[in-house]
């Protein structure tokens, strides 16, 4: 309910994608219900974007955060849309499908056919070398396993050991899917991170078949907007700070306060919904000492940061059940004159058990094709994951020295880059533990009895990428004016 004679205050806690999702949509469905808002979002950082930073540099376009989002999911290509972006989006290079495993030092490509790290042509699967035959064999038996009978949540690694076995999962579903969480999978939620695994099991008998039939039934369903067609992967031509921007500017007439944190979230307990007041029903307070009247909050911060402002109010348990992994990137720009190395493919990942600091390396500027000028090679290489996060801290200067050494050892790189750009993301990628789909609806009921007008979203809760974020922070605007 509104303020009577009042425009409702809502205060978004966070400038990354799911707080700008959120106040675009907040501002665009309170002007088709003829509602009166005032929107504030604060965020630590001097701007918008969170993870988000695309750095332009010597005609290069590089991504220090997320390089690109998912086609399929559509909420950030519907997103783009309405922004008039569509026109920005790119896909992959055609000529660079191939992405490839490393395994025993040797970099073997993906079978073709393989899909999240499931096989769903056996033909290309049997011929791999990445396996033994025992391991392939043990596959095999998933199309004739019985189906688990408990509907329980599990563990992602749990669940494909079961299903296709110890190998599949080691060696090829790990390093592709973990690259999304920079988790390890036996602790991981099967039903948080990938549902649809269960779902084909459970339908098909078999994780195989289920995943054949998703295959057919999407390339027959045909229902992706042009945006979307010819990759599994887009960006934007300018870099995905080409969306922060057109939402900062699209978001022109709500108040930023960039630059400060959030010390405290207070209940006014005097509020009355039902009278003009100056008063809101919290009061959000910021390290510059000034004090924002909220009555409605959106609060987009890691679960770690959320749990912090929010415990004084209410139980946070849940929040502090979801652990954060440290990850960095680390990007090299050679000459192609002296680089000596024509890719194939679009990079390759790096199981755990090869013991490298690197987990994956993106043949940028082969896979993105205006990432880079065309006599300049751009590589891209990611560090840290669950588990192995010691490489993350280690000073500039030996941080490169390790990256080089691994590119050297995988590629036979010798070349001197022109230059290097190191990122690093402390405490950047949620951990979605067994259990988590119950643990946010549970933590929901309680903030809408005991923290009504709170609304918690982001990556933390349900999907990491970019286009779940956009989705939540759309979901979060149209829970907030209902």
């Amino acid at each position: 309910m509104r303020r009577i004679g009042k425009p409702d205050r809502i205060v978004i806690i966070g400038g990354g994608i799911s707080g700008l999702s959120s106040a675009f949509y907040l501002q665009r469905e309170a002007e088709r219900q003829g509602k009166e808002i005032e929107i504030t979002i604060v965020d630590g950082a001097p701007a918008f974007g969170g993870k988000i930073n695309t750095l332009q540099r010597d005609g290069f376009v590089i991504e220090k955060g997320p390089d690109s989002f998912l086609a399929r999911k559509l909420a950030i290509i519907d997103l783009a849309t309405e922004l008039g972006l569509e026109d920005e989006l790119t896909t992959t290079n055609p000529g660079a499908k191939k992405t490839y495993i490393l395994h025993e030092r040797k970099l073997f490509p993906m079978p073709q056919g393989l899909v999240l790290g499931i096989p769903t042509e056996i033909g290309p699967f049997v011929k791999t070398g990445l396996l033994s035959w025992g391991g392939k064999l043990r596959a095999l038996q998933d199309l004739v396993l019985p189906v688990r009978k408990e509907q329980s949540d599990e563990s992602l690694g749990g669940f494909l050991e079961r299903r296709v076995g110890n190998q599949v999962m080691r060696r090829i579903a790990e390093p592709l899917l973990a690259g999304i969480y920079a988790g390890d999978l036996k602790k991981l939620s099967l039903q948080a991170t990938f549902p649809q695994f269960a779902a084909a099991e459970r339908k098909h008998g078999s994780l195989i078949r289920g995943m054949m039939f998703n295959r057919k039934a999407s390339a027959a369903a045909g229902a992706l907007p042009a945006a979307a067609k010819g990759g599994t992967f887009l960006t934007f031509k300018g870099g995905l700070s080409t969306l922060v921007n057109a939402l900062d500017k699209a978001l022109s007439r709500a108040e930023r306060r960039l630059g400060t944190k959030v010390t405290e979230v207070r209940r006014n307990e005097a509020y009355n919904m039902s009278e003009p007041s100056d008063e809101g029903r919290y009061e959000v307070v910021l390290d510059s000492g000034e004090r924002l009247q909220a009555d409605r909050i959106v609060m987009t911060a890691p679960a770690y940061d959320a749990a912090e402002l929010l415990e004084p109010l209410t139980d946070c348990r849940e929040l502090r059940a979801i652990n954060y992994v440290s990850v960095a990137n680390v990007v090299l720009a050679f000459d192609k004159s002296t680089f000596g190395l024509d890719f194939d493919g679009s990079g390759f990942v790096v199981p755990r058990s090869e013991g490298l600091h690197i987990t994956a390396c993106t043949w940028t500027s082969n896979k993105w094709l205006h990432t880079s000028p065309s006599d300049k090679v751009l590589l891209r290489c990611y560090v840290g994951r669950s588990g192995q996060e010691e490489s993350v801290k280690l000073p500039d200067a030996e941080l490169i020295k390790a990256v080089r050494r691994d590119i050297e050892e995988t590629m036979g790189i010798k070349a001197e880059p022109e230059f290097v750009e190191i990122t690093r993301l402390p405490r950047s990628m949620p951990q979605y533990p067994v259990g988590h789909l119950s643990n946010m609806k549970q933590l929901r009921e309680r903030f809408e009895q005991e923290l009504p007008g709170v609304w918690i979203t982001g990556a933390a809760f349900d999907g990491v990428g970019l286009p779940d974020c956009i989705r939540q922070g759309k979901e979060a605007a149209q829970a907030i004016l209902k």
